[in-house]
């Protein structure tokens, strides 16, 4: 796989989709910053669940209208049979299938560092195009900066990519997000992760 191809990344998820969805706890602590988030949002919000994979992590504590989408097929038929009556979409970060000034929050679980490093200026600057002014952002931060193919990671191989934590967050405030916080919890495979709170200008 190189690191660049994203119909490669696709295929590398579809390979490990259930093996990652067998391996991690979908109650964790993770999932209660999710609270932290819904209650920064307006009444009855419109939530956008990126890389929701099968949707038990994420997907399952948002509204019931929420929209989960993921580049991968495989787990977006996991998800259909987590959560049946869920609104899924099959897209990509860099081009999400949302209109413009259209959801109240966005969740990116662990998402963002599937893409090249090159590319996530654009695809927060993507975040920020269809989240309504005021909206809020509740993703991973990555804490080192890194770019590899972990082979052997789920029984298959996966790209990861960084620029580390503070190139981040400059990208974050580039892309418009102003009021940014960070909060540290267990990540679904039960290490320690930081997650970052970012509301749009």
């Amino acid at each position: 796989m190189t690191v660049v191809d994203h119909s490669e990344v696709r295929a590398a998820w579809d390979d490990v989709a259930a093996a990652y969805a067998d391996a991690r706890d979908p109650d964790g602590p993770d999932a209660a910053l999710i609270d932290d988030l819904l209650a920064e949002l307006p009444p009855a919000p419109t939530v956008l669940d990126v890389g929701c994979g099968d949707g038990a992590r994420t997907l399952a504590n948002l509204p019931s209208d929420a929209v989960g989408v993921d580049f991968s097929r495989a787990g977006l038929e996991l998800a259909t049979d987590t959560l049946p009556e869920a609104r899924l979409a099959q897209g990509d970060m860099l081009s999400l299938p949302v209109e413009t000034d259209s959801v109240d929050g966005i969740t990116a679980y662990h998402a963002v560092f599937h893409v090249d490093r090159d590319h996530h200026p654009e695809v927060y600057e993507e975040f920020a195009r269809v989240l309504r002014p005021g909206g809020w952002v509740l993703a991973t931060l990555p804490g080192g900066r890194y770019e590899t193919v972990r082979r052997g990671w789920m029984g298959g191989e996966m790209f990861f990519s960084t620029p580390g934590r503070e190139t981040t967050l400059s990208e974050l405030r580039a892309a418009g997000f102003e009021e940014i916080r960070t909060e540290t919890s267990s990540d679904p495979l039960g290490s320690s992760t930081e997650f970052v709170f970012a509301q749009l200008g």
